[in-house]
C-alpha cells in the first residue's frame, strides 16, 4: 500500500482553519466592543456601561477632556460627560485592527456630531482613536483608549473656516 505524505488529516486541517479564523473572530469581537462603547456614549454617556468595557487598570485619554487612569476614574469622568456633551452620535470608521493572541491594537477614525452643554452649541468633531485591548476571561476589553482631535468646530461655520473652536 502506497501512502501520500502530502495527505493531511481532517483534524490537522480543522486546526489550521481554526488558527486562521481566530484572528477574524477576535477582530469582530473588538468591533462589537467598540460598537457597545459608542452605544453607551450615545446613551447619555452611561458611566457604568462604559466603565464595564475597560480593564481595572485601563487608561482613557482625550486631548482637551483629560486623562483618566483606572476603571473607577473612567467611570467618574463619564458621570459628568453628559453635561459636557448634551447630545452626541459616535461614528467609528475605517477600523484597522491587529490581533496578537490575547492582545490587540486598533486605529479608528471618529466622526461625532454633538451639542456642547455649556452654550447649547452644535458642533462637528472628528479625531483618531488609538486603542489597545486585552482578552480577560475570554472577553475583549479596552486596556487603553487615546483620542487625538482632527477638528472640533461649530456646525454653522464648519471646519473650512475654523478647524478648532
Amino acid at each position: 500500500m502506497v501512502t501520500d505524505d502530502r495527505a493531511v488529516s481532517l483534524e490537522d486541517r480543522l486546526t489550521a482553519l481554526e488558527k486562521r479564523l481566530a484572528p477574524l473572530e477576535d477582530a469582530e469581537s473588538i468591533r462589537n466592543l467598540k460598537a457597545r462603547y459608542a452605544a453607551y456614549c450615545d446613551d447619555n454617556y452611561n458611566p457604568d456601561g462604559i466603565a464595564s468595557l475597560f480593564t481595572e487598570d485601563a487608561v482613557w485619554e482625550s486631548k482637551g477632556l483629560g486623562r483618566y487612569e483606572g476603571r473607577d476614574a473612567i467611570r467618574d469622568f463619564f458621570k459628568s460627560a453628559s453635561g459636557i456633551f448634551t447630545f452626541a452620535i459616535h461614528y467609528s470608521l475605517n477600523a484597522e485592527i491587529h490581533v496578537d493572541r490575547d492582545t490587540a491594537r486598533a486605529q479608528w477614525y471618529l466622526f461625532m456630531p454633538c451639542t456642547l452643554g455649556a452654550n447649547n452649541q452644535a458642533m462637528w468633531r472628528a479625531g483618531i482613536d488609538n486603542e489597545r485591548y486585552v482578552r480577560v476571561d475570554g472577553v475583549w476589553m479596552f486596556k487603553e483608549k487615546t483620542s487625538a482631535p482632527l477638528f472640533n468646530t461649530p456646525f454653522d461655520t464648519g471646519w473650512a473656516q475654523q478647524r478648532y473652536s
